[in-house]
């Protein structure tokens, strides 16, 4: 195997090759995320309700799908530090195996719990029935953004990040093109409404699933992938879901969470939850990017502690966290500057501006914090240490976030709620340090020892 970039590029250039492609394709994926609410906005604020409801569900979905993803990518990039071609196909393989598993999972997700799941939410009818229908296309048509998120990981460890760019960029491209046609009933096509949303959000991810796939046969030659013959591997599935799983539990608390919040928020009023739903929205225009680094500085990582690089890893991990910061101080600014501009994207009634605007701005103080947090997490991915992400998770999301919101929801006023965002992040980065400090001790200064 000859030597890949990821270890003789220079650092700073190759974080930027390998994660702005990355970067600029989760923008538009945010960007796609919010037409659609946009759009479905323009029916009425209930339907907007449903598809902010959703959330938890399709959050969880994309958590198995990624979390699997990151456990294959971080595994296959070491085994291609190591230069252990036979590993890297085996990986890739059993990858192929596990995406068909999660789409069987969340096939039967769909058709037997979509109502029973927005039943347990709220008792309005027309939330109910628009929910129950988005939900249950979005689950069972999922089996395109499993294909997608995996192939898109394979491109991404082997240093291709350039090519995940057109696989989400086209996705995203065709979602926005069939939200207005599927929702509204254009150029003959039968009015779907909520369903017509989701029915756009399955078709582009089915393409750019293909694409990914394509794309990884034609370029992608140092994975090869042979389903011939094809026998799950339990030892190969262990060490992915060993990386995954914490990354799993992660994002998956995350729909804990939500769905936690929301029950909060709708003792208030299905508006505020709606706000709730729409901040997500909005935020990711600032995550994404940050994720995006994260997903590319991931594989860099792990295929210079793989060849042993303590220099490469040192100067990787500081420029990761400086563009993080960076990028999430120019979010800060403006959830602070412009609140009302951004609400006003999805029609918002008055009472969801005297709702959403302090949220906006008590929420975004948390930013700066979750920047360190996200980043130190990708360090603990890359080096296997997946495990200590999943307990600053746990600790955010489920022993300080969701307690704090309900203590200071019994105070009677809702935008006290939202100062449980910045509370649970700064406890957060606590953590995240204590635990950054253990893994530089045992794991960062030896290597190369």
């Amino acid at each position: 195997m000859e030597e890949n970039k990821m270890g003789v590029m220079p650092v700073n250039k190759l974080i930027i090759s390998m994660s702005l492609p990355i970067m600029i394709s989760m923008l538009v994926q945010a960007f796609y995320n919010i037409v659609d609410s946009m759009f479905v906005a323009m029916l009425n604020e209930n339907a907007l309700a449903a598809v902010s409801l959703a959330f938890p569900i399709q959050n969880l979905m994309i958590a198995v799908g990624v979390g699997t993803a990151v456990g294959v990518n971080a595994l296959l990039a070491r085994s291609l530090g190591e230069k252990n071609q036979e590993k890297v196909n085996k990986i890739a393989e059993n990858s192929v195996f596990l995406v068909v598993m999660s789409y069987l999972a969340f096939l039967m997700i769909g058709i037997f719990f979509s109502g029973a799941f927005f039943r347990s939410q709220t008792d309005i009818e027309e939330i109910v029935a628009y929910g129950t229908d988005y939900m249950r296309v979005c689950c069972c048509f999922s089996l395109g953004v499993f294909v997608q998120l995996m192939f898109e990981r394979l491109l991404q460890a082997t240093g291709k990040t350039i090519y995940t760019m057109f696989t989400q960029g086209i996705g995203a491209i065709v979602n926005i093109i069939l939200d207005p046609i599927m929702i509204f009933g254009l150029f003959g096509f039968p009015a779907l409404g909520v369903t017509g949303a989701a029915v756009a959000t399955v078709v582009g991810q089915t393409v750019a699933g293909v694409l990914a796939v394509a794309l990884n046969y034609k370029k992608n030659h140092e994975v090869q992938i042979q389903m011939k013959g094809f026998r799950p591997d339990g030892t190969v599935i262990g060490q992915i879901y060993g990386i995954g799983i914490p990354s799993i539990v992660m994002q998956a608390i995350g729909s804990v969470m939500t769905y936690g919040m929301n029950q909060i928020l709708l003792a208030f009023s299905a508006t505020a939850a709606t706000v709730f739903g729409v901040y997500f929205k909005l935020q990711s225009f600032i995550f994404m990017p940050v994720l995006g680094l994260n997903n590319g500085v991931i594989p860099i990582l792990a295929y210079n502690y793989g060849a042993r690089n303590k220099d490469r890893v040192m100067r990787t991990m500081k420029h990761t966290i400086i563009y993080a910061v960076c990028i999430m101080t120019v979010g800060l600014m403006i959830f602070q500057a412009v609140p009302e501009l951004l609400l006003s994207m999805f029609h918002a009634s008055d009472t969801m501006l005297e709702i959403g605007v302090p949220a906006l701005r008590t929420i975004s103080l948390s930013f700066i914090f979750a920047a360190v947090g996200i980043s130190c997490g990708g360090v603990f991915q890359a080096l296997g240490k997946s495990i200590y992400s999943m307990y600053v998770s746990l600790s955010r999301q489920l022993v300080v976030l969701l307690p704090a919101a309900y203590f200071l929801s019994g105070l009677g006023d809702v935008r006290l709620v939202w100062l449980a965002f910045p509370i649970a992040e700064l406890m957060s980065l606590t953590m995240t340090l204590i635990f950054m400090t253990r893994v530089y001790r045992k794991i960062i200064s030896r290597i190369g020892k």
